[in-house]
């Protein structure tokens, strides 16, 4: 049966008929479909302005005033001349000039019993009213060299050469250590820093060479001391000077260091107190305010 139908097959494939081959595809590749043409890029768009950071000035440091090369308002007789306070600097300096005519008081040193009783400012003071008159040549000299305040007081700063320079260095001149102040017609000798030995220093022949070298180029010499009972250096200071003016502050000063005060120096020498801090009623010519009645004074002469 296999046979018959394997011839079967057979005849079927040869009474079909042969149908014509399909020609080979040919093998070119047609051209590529054109695209449409792409729509104009459109500009990228604009990068946004740069903007500078804004510049701001940091604010103000709140600082404090520098108060190093002012005068201390207290000093009347410099910064007001015109006002009450200093009308009573001037009393002062009418007594000194007296004295200068009467006594030949040329060196007059400012003292007072204990610390604190105000002698450098009735000194820097006295010296200004001193000085308020065109002719007399005025120098401040201090030697308090335990605790100078006279740079500070007037402003000055560090002094470039000072009182203690000249005391260990004989090679400086007293020109070459004096403070000249055209504004105030004052000449001031500030002590320097304060001294390792005082008592040596202000013992020394040449603090006496420099007093003389000033006596011979300034007509008034106010000097400002230590006080005179807590430390010696008074005592030694009192032989190079013609007198004494003794500060006393009012109901401060106690009763018995003025009285041991007044022992220790000369009386010769003792030319009057200035009782510091008087609470006196003021006169109708005072028209200047503002200015510590602790300015205020009286004066005793002996």
């Amino acid at each position: 049966m296999s046979k018959f139908f394997e011839a079967l097959e057979r005849a079927d494939r040869e009474q079909a008929p042969e149908l014509p081959a399909a020609p080979p595809a040919e093998m070119s590749a047609a051209p590529p479909a054109e695209l449409p043409p792409a729509p104009p890029a459109e500009p990228p768009p604009a990068a946004p302005p740069r903007l500078e950071p804004p510049v701001f000035d940091p604010p103000a440091t709140a600082t404090a005033p520098d108060r190093s090369n002012r005068v201390e308002e207290h000093l009347v007789s410099l910064l007001a001349p015109t006002s009450f306070e200093a009308e009573r600097y001037r009393m002062l300096r009418h007594v000194v000039e007296t004295l200068r005519k009467s006594a030949n008081l040329q060196v007059i040193a400012v003292t007072s019993p204990g610390v604190g009783d105000g002698k450098t400012t009735i000194a820097i003071n006295l010296a200004g009213a001193l000085a308020q008159s065109a002719d007399p040549r005025v120098l401040l000299v201090e030697l308090d060299l335990r605790r100078p305040t006279l740079a500070r007081q007037l402003g000055l700063g560090r002094a470039r050469r000072s009182l203690v320079d000249a005391l260990v260095n004989p090679g400086l001149t007293l020109e070459e250590i004096v403070e000249h102040l055209p504004r105030f017609n004052l000449s001031v000798l500030p002590a320097g820093e304060p001294a390792g030995a005082p008592y040596e220093l202000l013992g020394s022949p040449r603090l006496e060479a420099l007093l003389s070298e000033a006596r011979r180029r300034y007509d008034y010499i106010v000097v400002d001391t230590p006080p005179f009972v807590p430390v010696p250096d008074c005592r030694l200071i009192a032989k190079w000077v013609d007198g004494f003016l003794v500060v006393v502050a009012a109901h401060r000063t106690p009763q018995s260091m003025l009285a041991e005060t007044l022992g220790l120096i000369d009386p010769a020498k003792t030319k009057g107190l200035v009782f510091n801090g008087d609470d006196a009623r003021r006169s109708g010519y005072d028209s200047y305010q503002g200015v510590p009645a602790a300015s205020s004074f009286k004066i005793s002469r002996r």
